[in-house]
């Protein structure tokens, strides 16, 4: 791993479940230390990649190393180097935290002292000392991914993949688990992430790569994908749809891009180089031709954007 500078590589990966192939052509580079963000929607072949990386599933085709090990002739050596955080939490909810991360312990086969030393290290490390000796069953969404995050370091991997570790979680919990996976990444951890989420990517990814049907089909850091879309975008709520197609001629003239309309909310929306003196422009001008607003607002853009904006509108099935 450390030769390569790169603690993934993938190449041509293919995975076929029937006739329909789930992977093809996938190609991945992660270097040691980084976070990489698998970014794209349901069915694009995020978690199928992660499965074989992992050696849950087995590649019908290409090749690819984790943790210095191949994933098809080095198996074991792979997930004695690798942390697994799946979609669904992998704790036992009638169990507390510090027996939960006993349990880990004991089946990576350390012996008891350790295993509840180890457990305690993980619990104070992941800010879970104070609950450590209650049910999981009374933890919340966020401290039971942190515990996920926990039961997946008892060895400290050097690599460590989490497949859309927040779905499902409110804003606090997300949080939390952000600081916990920045926390690893500072302590050297390697990173594999797979979400749905640009704004998650945006805060956690050193690079990103999309996937689409199965491959990778752009990557780069979360600013420069951004930037294809022309950076953030402002978008505007109109009080009176008959103003709409008048409203957006006149931001096109001020931005200099042809905007978007949506006629049933009454929204136009464009993407802006100079996000304040494009704000502003926007909003003088509109009042200046006495336009009634509901709402005026700069976004980043969102993953429903940038992903049509890198694909088009392809729609091949993929798992």
């Amino acid at each position: 791993m450390e030769a390569t500078g790169y603690a993934v590589t993938a190449r041509g990966l293919g995975k076929r479940y029937g006739r329909s192939w789930a992977l093809r052509g996938f190609d991945l580079d992660v270097p040691v230390g980084s976070v990489c963000g698998l970014l794209g929607p349901n069915g694009a072949g995020k978690t199928t990649a992660v499965r074989v990386l992992a050696t849950l599933l087995r590649a019908d085709e290409g090749t690819a190393v984790v943790a210095g090990h191949d994933v098809a002739a080095s198996g074991d050596g792979v997930r004695r180097g690798i942390g697994l955080v799946g979609q669904n939490a992998a704790v036992d909810e009638v169990l507390s935290g510090r027996q939960n991360l006993e349990m880990f312990g004991r089946l990576y086969h350390l012996g008891a002292r350790r295993a509840a030393t180890r457990a305690d290290e993980l619990l104070e490390r992941f800010r879970l000392a104070d609950t450590g000796g209650k049910p999981v069953s009374a933890y919340s969404g966020g401290m039971r991914r942190r515990l996920d995050l926990a039961a997946s370091m008892v060895l400290s991997p050097p690599v460590l993949f989490l497949d859309e570790p927040t779905a499902g979680l409110d804003p606090r919990g997300r949080g939390e688990v952000w600081s916990a996976v920045r926390e690893l990444v500072a302590d050297g951890t390697t990173v594999l992430l797979t979400t749905q989420y640009l704004e998650e990517a945006d805060q956690l990814a050193d690079r990103i790569s999309v996937v689409d049907s199965g491959r990778v089909v752009a990557e780069g850091t979360p600013e420069e994908l951004k930037s294809r879309l022309g950076g953030d975008r402002i978008d505007v709520v109109l009080r009176d749809a008959a103003a709409l197609d008048a409203s957006a001629a006149l931001i096109e003239r001020v931005v200099g891009e042809r905007p978007g309309t949506e006629a049933d909310t009454r929204r136009i929306s464009v993407g802006v180089g100079d996000r304040v003196a494009a704000l502003t422009g926007v909003a003088r001008a509109l009042e200046a031709e006495r336009i009634a607003v509901e709402d005026i607002a700069l976004r980043r853009p969102t993953l429903d954007e940038v992903f049509l904006h890198l694909t088009g509108d392809r729609a091949e099935e993929t798992r």
